[in-house]
């Protein structure tokens, strides 16, 4: 596994997300209160960007179409998505956010 630094804990506020291209995948990387969650940066009905969508604690509403995810373990938690979520490990060093990605 590799770690990369996708950007600092001041580009993401609280209850916010960003996409960023790691090792040519869009991973998103949302804030909830100070937890930092990683996951697939599109929807898996659609293929609509992920961060674009509704953050509530740990769910997380597409904008396309409605689907919802729990950005914590990637599960699907409503139609019309079927297909959970990939999730990355994330962990700080100092104020830099790193998004762990298996090597392929």
């Amino acid at each position: 596994m590799t770690y990369v630094k996708v950007g600092t804990i001041q580009d993401i506020p609280d209850k916010k997300m960003k996409e960023y291209r790691v090792n040519g995948k869009v991973v998103a990387v949302a804030n909830i209160k100070g937890q930092f969650k990683a996951f697939d940066g599109f929807c898996t009905h659609a293929h609509c960007s992920l961060a674009g969508g509704f953050l509530d604690g740990s769910t997380l509403t597409c904008y396309c179409h409605g689907a919802q995810f729990d950005i914590s373990n990637g599960k699907v938690l409503a139609p019309p998505a079927t297909t959970d979520l990939n999730t990355y490990p994330v962990k700080l060093e100092g104020n830099d956010i790193l998004v762990g990605i298996k090597e392929e």
